[in-house]
């Protein structure tokens, strides 16, 4: 499911708190330069979330989480996106956020509708003992792109960890062009 920029759900049932971190703001994006020939770090109102085809890989799932630029300036990204399960009308985070996987990559340069890919791992949760992990029904993802402060909403209904399982309940990979 797309969402709109700043991370309002474009559903009525998952709350727009999840939208950004505690005392969050958002920002208008910057104004495009000249040429564009310097593109300066993608905020997040310019980028909207999606998740790409699911493949199973041994007790996970495999997905690439797409981030498209949907502003009128070019912009780039580089690095990890901090990714995370969310619950309740309230958006609240449940469980630990995702482990960072990989080298990080370098920057990935985004005219406007164009998209950059970063692969998550989303572990079955139900292979954990559930005393531990206490299994907890998800809404979707929190997606914070690399170096932003404010996020944005993935739906993707599943279960998540609301305790601290002995492994991690995500993984994600650097971004990379698609």
């Amino acid at each position: 499911m797309a969402t709109t920029a700043a991370g309002a759900p474009t559903t009525a049932a998952v709350p727009t708190s999840a939208a950004t971190p505690a005392g969050g703001t958002t920002s208008e994006p910057p104004a495009p330069g000249p040429a564009d020939t310097n593109p300066q770090r993608c905020d997040t109102p310019e980028l909207r979330g999606s998740l790409g085809p699911s493949d199973g890989a041994a007790g996970s799932v495999i997905q690439t989480l797409i981030l498209t630029n949907v502003g009128t300036r070019t912009c780039e990204l580089r690095g990890f996106p901090g990714v995370s399960y969310v619950a309740g009308t309230d958006g609240h985070q449940v469980g630990p956020a995702a482990a960072m996987s990989g080298p990080r990559g370098g920057e990935v340069v985004l005219a406007p509708g164009k998209a950059a890919g970063a692969q998550l791992r989303l572990v079955n949760v139900q292979n954990y003992d559930a005393a531990v992990c206490r299994p907890t029904p998800v809404l979707g993802l929190r997606v914070y792109p690399p170096g932003a402060t404010a996020s944005l909403y993935v739906e993707r209904p599943g279960t998540g960890c609301a305790g601290t399982p002995p492994g991690d309940q995500i993984s994600v990979q650097t971004v990379t062009a698609r």
